[in-house]
């Protein structure tokens, strides 16, 4: 569950959406419960003021002046919020609401004492009861904003005010809980949108953060990745014109030295110079036009076919006059792919082992070994290319396949223009392989190609 939340996006924001209506939706029952139990108070209200009503019927008023004058008669009602009062007309058409006094001592404390006797001169409001005539005395009041009752919360607190007030707390909660995880998804994402514009104004070197595990995370990688290629092939292809551009300039300069030193009867070793020059530009203009179609994933370099590695290795041992030893008891050894570049990649490494290999034939290997551990495939076809020369130092290993790379002390009369390696690389790549230069048992170096069976 924890790796699901860490590497979705999706998840964490529909966690945190449901934790905010949780919180929501809890928020909104408390307030329900608040006013039913306001409503219960209410309710309890009723039942005690009609108890107090049974207890004492008291169901007409009236009102004496101090001189024993009726002045007003009112009739005993009840009003919702206010209890229980008495609504009495007096004789000059104003109406004089009395109601009970309030239980509560801080509300009692704002009102003006009862007179103590009837002769104080004030209003007295007697109730109308048979046989009887005593005049009990209340001070009028209106009905504040805590009700008749006077113990009730504030009218922002009763309902449904106290419910709305619910309501809007509960959309705070759900804006501060929603917040941070939008601000932090927008956040990355503009990170992304930056980059992204930075790297197409031509700043090729921009990377993008990768923290994290979610999609956010994984598009930046991918960038990060894509970028990097590019950057890759934008060097490469920079690398290539320059090199081309000198590598072709030197086979140029001496076909045009010995054409002038030709003469009318040119003699056999410079009719040899001038067609060496010409089979060495034509070679390169060759493998610049191959590695840059390799270098174009989508381009068509042929068909895919299965190609039998053990008559291959035989045919170019037998060209370039490598001893080829494959493994005992092998038989076959096909791998799917495009015949005419695995022939070329084996030539490159076997020319490359016989020009740098000393006066020692180059030796050649071909075995199978089963595919790696949680890998699918039927396993990987295994050559091996070794040479008797002075090998190569481990820290120019990799640096050997770059195109134009040569090692230090190597001189273009040896041949090559340092095509050759970067070739076999980026045919090995194409065909789902590998290629990796070794130190020799026998003394030089050893170049292992790796192609997955078909």
């Amino acid at each position: 569950m924890q790796t699901i939340i860490a590497r979705h996006l999706y998840a964490r924001i529909w966690l945190a959406a449901a934790a905010c209506v949780t919180v929501l939706g809890l928020l909104i029952a408390w307030g329900w419960h608040a006013a039913e139990a306001e409503h219960e108070r209410d309710r309890q209200r009723e039942r005690q003021s009609a108890t107090e009503l049974r207890q004492h019927p008291m169901r007409e008023l009236i009102v004496r002046d101090a001189d024993g004058r009726p002045i007003g008669r009112g009739q005993l009602q009840w009003k919702h919020g206010r209890g229980h009062e008495f609504a009495v007309v007096l004789t000059d058409g104003r109406v004089l609401l009395i109601q009970r006094a309030p239980r509560v001592q801080e509300d009692a404390a704002a009102l003006p004492p009862p007179p103590s006797s009837p002769s104080g001169g004030g209003p007295h409001a007697a109730p109308d009861e048979p046989g009887k005539n005593t005049a009990g005395k209340t001070a009028p009041r209106s009905a504040g904003p805590r009700g008749g009752e006077g113990d009730g919360p504030p009218f922002w607190l009763r309902p449904p005010f106290g419910f709305l007030w619910v309501i809007g707390l509960a959309g705070l909660a759900v804006m501060a809980g929603i917040y941070p995880v939008a601000r932090r998804l927008t956040q990355r994402l503009e990170r992304l949108q930056r980059g992204v514009q930075q790297w197409g104004e031509g700043d090729l070197a921009v990377r993008l953060p990768e923290d994290g595990h979610d999609e956010v995370a994984d598009l930046s990688r991918r960038f990060n990745a894509a970028a990097a290629r590019i950057q890759s092939l934008m060097a490469a292809q920079k690398s290539l014109l320059a090199n081309a551009s000198h590598e072709l300039r030197s086979p140029l300069a001496r076909i045009r030295m010995a054409l002038e030193l030709m003469g009318e009867r040119p003699s056999p070793a410079v009719r040899a110079e001038v067609t060496r020059n010409i089979a060495e530009l034509d070679q390169l203009i060759d493998e610049i036009l191959l590695a840059s179609r390799l270098d174009a994933q989508e381009a068509d370099l042929g068909s895919i076919e299965s190609v039998d590695l053990l008559g291959l290795m035989a045919e170019e041992c037998a060209r370039t006059g490598a001893d080829f030893a494959p493994a005992s008891g092998l038989h076959e050894a096909a791998v799917p792919g495009v015949a005419k570049l695995l022939r070329r990649a084996v030539r490159n490494l076997l020319e490359n082992a016989a020009r740098y290999g000393g006066e020692q034939p180059a030796s050649a290997t071909l075995a199978l070994e089963a595919a790696p551990a949680g890998k699918p495939g039927k396993g990987l076809a295994v050559i091996r290319v070794s040479d008797h020369g002075p090998g190569v130092p481990p820290e120019l290993r990799e640096r050997i396949f770059e195109p134009f790379y040569r090692l230090p002390g190597a001189s273009e009369r040896e041949g090559g223009v340092g095509l050759g390696l970067a070739l076999v690389r980026s045919i090995a790549q194409r065909h789902g392989g590998s290629v990796r230069c070794l130190a020799s048992e026998e003394g030089g170096a050893c170049f292992e190609l790796r192609l997955p069976l078909a």
